[in-house]
């Protein structure tokens, strides 16, 4: 049985839908919450067989409100990195594996969007990245990753939407089983949120079944990249 370590950056996000994929491959997890009291980040020894960093509502990477753990984030995330340790980042996670990787972070307001990244390698994650995928960001921040990171997705920008470093770190701009609510749990969770959510949050439930269809593929495709399928 694979054991992974995911590191929360609040109390309201998790693996959300990702949760039933990884449950149902028998792959097991522990959260660990280093912003309550008396906890701390784990050791580079005590990953397992995969780290995950989620993304921070309101905290970024870029120097204006970074997450306090950040530094030691960066850390675990270069260790994941140069030993070829599953490393999946979301949001606020995808920007560590950036600056981990050599490259940057941008600094942006606070957004709470829903939009659609198109697929740039056909091959991107064994083949099974959809043509089209759902995106829902709600981050400060922006990862910008190094210039030999292999993009797998790009926004309506351009921009890089997924991001690969060398074979086993993945960087998504959005978080695939992301819940509507997480967003109205973040929402709850801190006083600074983004103007008028409203709106998107209805948006967002009206979509739950597209989301839901839409991660299957996706979560095959980051189970067989990492090797997390047990035999």
């Amino acid at each position: 049985m694979k054991w992974l370590t995911i590191i929360q950056h609040t109390s309201a996000e998790y693996l959300g839908f990702l949760e039933d994929h990884f449950e149902g491959r028998n792959i097991g997890f522990r959260y660990v919450r280093p912003f309550t009291e008396g906890a701390s980040l784990p050791g580079p020894t005590e990953l397992g067989d995969g780290l995950i960093l989620l993304g921070g509502g309101p905290w970024g990477g870029a120097g204006g409100r970074d997450v306090p753990t950040l530094r030691g984030e960066t850390a675990l995330a270069r260790y994941a990195l140069d030993r070829g340790l599953p490393l999946l980042g979301f949001g606020l996670g995808a920007q560590i594996i950036a600056l981990a990787g050599g490259g940057e972070v941008e600094a942006t307001p606070l957004i709470f969007e829903i939009g659609e990244a198109r697929r740039a390698d056909p091959d991107a994650l064994g083949g099974l990245l959809p043509e089209r995928l759902l995106q829902v960001i709600y981050m400060r921040d922006r990862p910008r990753p190094p210039a030999y990171a292999r993009v797998l997705a790009h926004d309506e920008l351009k921009r890089p939407a997924i991001f690969q470093l060398g074979e086993r770190a993945l960087g998504f701009v959005s978080h695939p089983g992301f819940k509507p609510a997480i967003a109205e749990d973040l929402i709850m969770e801190f006083e600074e949120s983004p103007p008028d959510p409203g709106p998107k949050l209805q948006q967002l439930r009206n979509m739950r079944r597209e989301l839901e269809d839409a991660l299957a593929s996706v979560a095959a495709g980051i189970v067989a990249q990492f090797g997390w399928m047990a035999s």
